[in-house]
């Protein structure tokens, strides 16, 4: 009785698995093919796109799918990554230049590496937010800051996953090429939906109460 059970169990973890390593590839192609700088912004939005549709079990054809919504999210999703992106890479920066002072830089160091958590956190939402609600752009970064604020535990499961996919990359490289950033992008998803359908369903039950 046991055996249908998990062969369905299995054959479905061996789909997620595929559907991440593919849109792992295509989430390198396109940035790639938009030159990296211009490519980031809109393959990460589609991405983001494409993971959120799977997840409501949506059937599509990746390729296509992942073509269309390039084109399409160009302009927003260069607007929403690259500043994020930017500002990554800024506080980086400042935390190598930090620690290499050693232990007198100790504060500003730390100081680098708290923001660059929040920033974390943050994306994390926003991306996700982005994709399943019908927000203007400058709505989300706020929208995202104020979930991270009211949710820690959820924001602490995202940080969790994240250090484990970058642990994971970290110690098997193969890992980080052929799953790392489609993985990420496909539970950053699927938990973020859940976690905004926690907080719809908490708030309609106080607008009822």
């Amino acid at each position: 009785m046991s055996s249908p059970g998990w062969s369905i169990r299995f054959y479905e973890a061996a789909d997620e698995l595929v559907w991440a390593i593919k849109l792992n590839f295509l989430w390198i192609g396109f940035t790639l093919l938009g030159g990296v700088a211009l490519g980031i912004g809109p393959a990460t939005l589609t991405a983001y796109n494409l993971a959120r549709r799977r997840s409501f079990g949506e059937s599509f054809h990746a390729w296509p799918a992942f073509r269309a919504g390039f084109r399409r999210d160009f302009a927003r999703g260069s607007l929403l990554v690259l500043p994020l992106l930017a500002l990554a890479v800024v506080l980086v920066g400042n935390y190598l230049y930090f620690a290499s002072l050693g232990a007198a830089a100790a504060i500003p160091r730390l100081a680098c590496f708290a923001a660059l958590v929040v920033l974390t956190v943050i994306t994390a939402y926003l991306l996700p937010l982005a994709v399943h609600y019908d927000l203007r752009t400058r709505e989300l970064l706020p929208k995202a800051s104020l979930v991270a604020i009211s949710r820690p535990a959820s924001s602490i499961v995202l940080l969790f996953v994240l250090a484990t996919i970058g642990y994971l990359s970290k110690t098997f490289p193969v890992f980080g090429l052929v799953l790392a950033a489609g993985g990420w992008i496909q539970l950053n998803t699927w938990l973020c939906l859940r976690f905004f359908a926690e907080n719809e369903a908490r708030l309609h039950l106080k607008g009822n109460s």
